[in-house]
């Protein structure tokens, strides 16, 4: 299964959200799932990465030019994509992936999961989207979201299909089947 994460290219405050990231690609290599990301061996991002790689997974990195520049690519992934920018970038993994998790992250993540709730809300992304509630990191959107319902901004049958898991047993859980 191709699963997009989106994520800090920070780790955050909190050590909780490193020990998520770390069992997020353990379960991911283990599993056999290739991981999509955008190719940072920065923060959150480099952690499960690297442990995706180290559990013996495959990692795609896209990444665009600008921060090809920067050096921030980690060494040794299963494939790495660049982009002119970063609206390149997005369509690219939205292209690859299978499978949307918002982790833990800042602006950049928050557009990111934005762009595959738009499009999933409009027919436009078959794939299984929705947040990795680490610690109740996401449950500002998950009320955010209940109220565009209560307020008449997106239906019920839109919101039902944006996930906030609070486990890895849960993201399993709601993975399409190889079956379908």
């Amino acid at each position: 299964m191709n699963i997009a994460v989106y994520l800090g290219a920070n780790e955050g405050n909190d050590p909780i959200y490193k020990e998520a990231a770390l069992r997020l690609g353990r379960w991911l290599g283990e599993g056999g799932h290739r991981l999509i990301y955008g190719g940072s061996k920065t923060g959150l991002m480099g952690i499960l990465a690297k442990q995706v790689l180290e559990s013996g997974g495959a990692v795609t990195g896209v990444e665009p030019e600008f921060f090809m520049a920067k050096d921030f690519q980690i060494e040794g992934l299963t494939e790495l994509i660049v982009t002119k920018d970063m609206q390149e970038r997005r369509q690219k993994m939205m292209s690859l992936a299978d499978v949307f998790i918002a982790f833990p992250g800042g602006t950049g993540t928050a557009e990111e999961i934005s762009e595959v709730v738009s499009a999933g809300s409009l027919g436009l992304l078959a794939g299984v989207y929705g947040y990795f509630n680490v610690n109740g990191f996401y449950d500002f959107a998950q009320t955010g979201y209940d109220r565009m319902v209560q307020q008449g901004f997106m239906t019920q049958e839109n919101r039902d299909k944006i996930r906030f898991w609070r486990s890895i047993a849960e993201i399993e859980r709601d993975l399409p089947s190889d079956e379908a």
